[in-house]
């Protein structure tokens, strides 16, 4: 379980953080909230993740948009089909979601969708008896991890490079990494 879950995790936290850097503003509203629920005690606590919300919207998003394993996608064409203009192929495996492309972590706001497989529109983790048995461990390790980035520090583009123009090629393997690493400057955050 430890090694099934090293690969799929450490890509995940390099999505979250490239989503994150393509977006300034969700990156600073997950940093405030962060910061507010820890304050100054200077470490995260099991209990103080349970109330970072937006967090967890921002790891449901992403997993969402770079589900780490491609084949867990609950939908594939059976034929070559064109959609609102777009060719589909034969066995593409697809998401149905309002602006599926963006990356909108609201989307999950209120939503009765979770990543324990009850709802097949997403099912990161799997379902049923094929459902990942690292599902707590992966998500508690995802949020704590994302979390103490966040929390300690203030993320940077290296200088030159935009937002817009972060690589999001996807490269499929056992896990669904991105083509080009992501290169952030981290900087130690004042309290």
């Amino acid at each position: 379980m430890m090694i099934g879950g090293t690969d799929t995790t450490s890509t995940t936290i390099e999505w979250i953080m490239t989503q994150l850097a393509r977006h300034p503003s969700k990156l600073q509203k997950a940093q405030e909230e962060i910061r507010r629920v820890v304050g100054q005690k200077l470490v995260i606590e099991h209990e103080d993740l349970a109330k970072m919300h937006y967090l967890k919207l921002v790891i449901k998003e992403t997993l969402r948009l770079h589900p780490p394993i491609v084949f867990l996608l609950p939908r594939e064409t059976l034929d070559n089909v064109e959609v609102a203009g777009f060719g589909i192929a034969v066995r593409t495996r697809v998401l149905v979601w309002e602006n599926p492309d963006e990356f909108i972590p609201e989307r999950f706001e209120n939503s009765p969708v979770d990543w324990k497989g009850r709802d097949f529109q997403y099912i990161p983790f799997g379902a049923g008896r094929r459902g990942c048995p690292g599902l707590s461990f992966g998500t508690v390790t995802l949020e704590f991890v994302t979390a103490n980035l966040l929390y300690w520090l203030d993320w940077e583009l290296p200088k030159g490079l935009r937002c817009e123009n972060l690589d999001m090629k996807e490269v499929y393997g056992l896990t669904t990494h991105k083509d080009k690493p992501l290169f952030l400057v981290p900087i130690p955050h004042s309290f």
